[in-house]
């Protein structure tokens, strides 16, 4: 008796050159032996080759799949082919900060478990908020230009005196570099006490009493994070942190 295969079957096209291998063509088949399909895997060696290929299927990128002789399309078809589509770069997401304050947790309870044997201690609390500020102000320097921009759309001191808007994420920088050592405490202090209280006030105008929806420099001008509780979160942590640092310096 002859069993019928149950195996499903995939053709994929994908550039494989000696200098360039197609990242989306990975994905492809990555994605396609995920989901259980045999890849049948061809390789478009050659930039003629790969010519030939898209002006016989009609087709501007590669790769390609076919599935069951229809053509699926490329990465972001076949996502959505199978129901997970790439969300739209335009949306509006908080992974990006989120995704800050989860690695500045994970250095905090790291270096206090190697430093004082224990996890949740009152330093672990100190260094997560200083790295918090610290990476968010690295990010934020990785394009001054593009985060002033951002920035001068709602910081209330901005819009008033331009060049603060480039000043701020120096100074962001050097108050958690300062504080995750509690070094010049003098210093640190005021700096996290004074931009943290005026981002503070400009996020809960711009959000709660002007009701925009913009986005947030807080990761830099290069991102979809909406201005609102998280982006208010980083100030409040400045004012706090500066709170008691002042309260335990004296």
């Amino acid at each position: 008796m002859t069993q019928t295969s149950t195996r499903k079957t995939a053709q994929l096209y994908r550039m494989v050159m000696e200098k360039h291998v197609c990242p989306y063509g990975l994905k492809s088949k990555h994605l396609l032996e995920k989901q259980g399909f045999d890849v049948e895997d061809h390789h478009l060696t050659t930039r003629e080759e790969t010519d030939i290929f898209k002006e016989r299927h009609s087709v501007s990128t590669t790769p390609q799949t076919f599935i069951n002789a229809e053509r699926i399309g490329g990465y972001t078809d076949l996502r959505a082919y199978f129901g997970s589509p790439i969300p739209d770069k335009d949306a509006t997401s908080y992974q990006p900060v989120i995704a800050v304050f989860i690695v500045a947790a994970g250095l905090a309870l790291s270096l206090s478990y190697a430093t004082q044997n224990a996890l949740l201690t009152t330093r672990a609390a100190e260094w997560f908020i200083a790295f918090s500020m610290t990476i968010l102000a690295m990010l934020k320097l990785q394009d001054v230009e593009k985060f002033s921009s951002m920035f001068l759309g709602y910081d209330l001191l901005a819009q008033r005196w331009v060049p603060y808007a480039r000043i701020y994420p120096f100074a962001e920088a050097a108050a958690g570099i300062l504080m995750a050592g509690r070094l010049l405490p003098w210093l640190s202090i005021p700096i996290a006490l004074f931009i943290g209280t005026i981002g503070a006030v400009s996020v809960f105008y711009a959000v709660y009493i002007q009701k925009r929806e913009i986005k947030c420099a807080c990761v830099g001008g290069s991102n979809n994070v909406p201005l609102g509780f998280v982006s208010l979160t980083e100030n409040l942590f400045m004012i706090g942190m500066a709170s008691w640092m002042a309260v335990t310096q004296l």
